[in-house]
């Protein structure tokens, strides 16, 4: 009886082993089959497709990276108009993703004056990682930057302080600026004496230049990623007024003495003309010192051409009525100083009256 038990145990065990057996060898096949084809799957994910003629198909690029950028103007200094150009103090500020990337070396400004005057400043040798996994770097701008100012409406002009960013490797089909949610910040402190400043913006446009720069890679002109920061500033219209346009109107008052003086002081009355002529003439040299050369005219410009014109008609009446003589009867006298009345009144209404319209139609434009 013993001995039949002692059988069937040893039978039960050699069946639970040769059943773990075929567990263990079917849990294998079953794992290299998994492996197999998870393995299959990613090659056949990672080669590109075939066509029928065995050549490889490219997987389609990705898009550009987007590089968010942000500036941040502590202060402007020397604006000068004479060649064009002004100092400014910036933060550049960047964010980007990939550590295969560092724009913040190849970022650069188009529009410098003097580039042995730049001082570039990178304020972290590695750039820090965001808690949003992004890179970010800061440089610390300080240079002379150039603008080609336009004097049309001087004194009453509005001028834009532009700065040009580019990224100097990268086309725009490989990276491109996104403005960050607070892009463009300007010192509240910051002062300008002489201007007013506005408020400041930025634009974000594609760029092609008319030349392939000699690359032969590339079929057609790249286009590339811009960032235009705009700073504008305008003059004091009131103060300016008055230290611009009231020695002109003193000037043109003196000229329109000569109308009120004796004919027979001829001397004195064309001494009194050539004298504001002169004044007149050191005046705008003056005003005009400060501005560059142009091939056009300003507002002042037509200002000042429209007070000779008073001061030459003032001359010519002058001369006209000299003819008279000393030897002119008191009634003759009486008839020319009334016409010179009525010529200097005239004149000084068709002066203030083309001036006003000079000054209405530039600004107007």
């Amino acid at each position: 009886m013993a001995s039949d038990l002692s059988d069937s145990y040893q039978r039960v065990a050699g069946s639970v082993t040769r059943i773990r057996g075929i567990i263990a060898t079917c849990v294998a096949v079953l794992a290299w089959f998994f492996l197999t084809c998870g393995a299959g799957s990613a090659l056949a994910q990672d080669a590109p497709a075939s066509p029928s003629g065995g050549q490889a198909v490219p997987r389609a690029p990705s898009g550009p990276a987007d590089v968010t950028i942000g500036v941040y103007i502590n202060d402007i200094q020397d604006i000068d108009f004479k060649t064009n150009s002004y100092i400014v103090d910036l933060y550049l500020w960047l964010r980007w993703n990939g550590k295969d990337l560092d724009s913040i070396k190849s970022v650069e400004f188009m529009n410098i004056f003097d580039p042995e005057s730049q001082q570039k400043t990178v304020l972290f040798d590695v750039p820090k990682e965001m808690p949003d996994g992004s890179l970010y770097n800061v440089i610390r701008y300080q240079g002379r930057f150039a603008k080609k100012f336009r004097f049309e409406k001087y004194p009453f002009d509005r001028q834009l302080l532009d700065f040009v960013i580019e990224d100097s490797v990268s086309g725009e089909a490989a990276q491109r600026f996104v403005a960050d949610s607070r892009a463009l910040t300007i010192n509240p402190k910051l002062t300008l004496p002489g201007f007013r400043i506005g408020r400041p913006a930025m634009a974000i446009e594609s760029y092609t230049y008319p030349t392939d720069f000699g690359d032969l890679s590339m079929p057609n002109a790249e286009s590339y990623s811009r960032v235009t920061l705009s700073v504008p500033i305008t003059r004091p219209v009131f103060t300016l007024a008055i230290k611009t346009f009231v020695p002109i109107l003193l000037i043109v008052l003196c000229a329109t003495l000569v109308f009120f003086v004796n004919p027979h002081f001829v001397e004195g009355r064309i001494g009194l003309a050539i004298t504001a002529l002169l004044t007149l003439v050191a005046i705008q040299f003056t005003a005009a010192a400060s501005l560059p050369d142009a091939d056009y005219f300003t507002m002042l410009d037509k200002i000042y051409m429209l007070s000779y014109a008073f001061i030459i008609a003032a001359l010519l009446r002058v001369v006209i009525t000299s003819w008279q003589g000393r030897e002119a009867s008191t009634a003759e006298d009486t008839a020319v100083s009334h016409g010179d009345h009525r010529w200097g009144m005239v004149l000084l209404v068709i002066y203030a009256i083309a001036a006003a319209l000079i000054a209405g139609w530039v600004l107007i434009q």
